[in-house]
């Protein structure tokens, strides 16, 4: 999927779609994650897990077990599977607060999925 050309909004549509759609990798999940993303069309994004359910929230999610802030365009990498989130927290694109296995867990969630 390419996401370049993708609103944030169409984004996390997608994503929420894709989660959703195929709940077997998330039914043992029971988390929450914020997205700080910065640049053109970033912000506040959110997204729960629990139970085989996925609810991405377009804002600030409130209080989260794992808060990751990054770039638009490496969030972007992040999806397609272009961007180790290891690498990226080494070289200082990702920063994270909160549980860092849990951020180290969405990666291999992610693949799970066909973005």
């Amino acid at each position: 999927m390419n996401f370049d050309e993708m609103s944030m909004e169409s984004i996390w549509n997608e994503i929420d779609a894709q989660l959703n759609g195929n709940p077997e990798p998330i039914a043992k999940m029971n988390t929450s994650y914020s997205f700080d993303l910065s640049g053109e069309d970033g912000g506040m994004f959110g997204l729960k897990l629990s139970e085989g359910k996925a609810e991405t929230i377009m804002g600030d999610p409130g209080e989260v077990e794992c808060a990751l802030k990054m770039s638009v365009k490496d969030f972007k990498k992040l999806l397609a599977g272009n961007l180790n989130s290891t690498a990226a927290f080494m070289m200082s694109k990702l920063k994270v607060k909160g549980n860092i296995g849990l951020a180290l867990k969405l990666e291999s969630l992610l693949k799970e999925y066909a973005f």
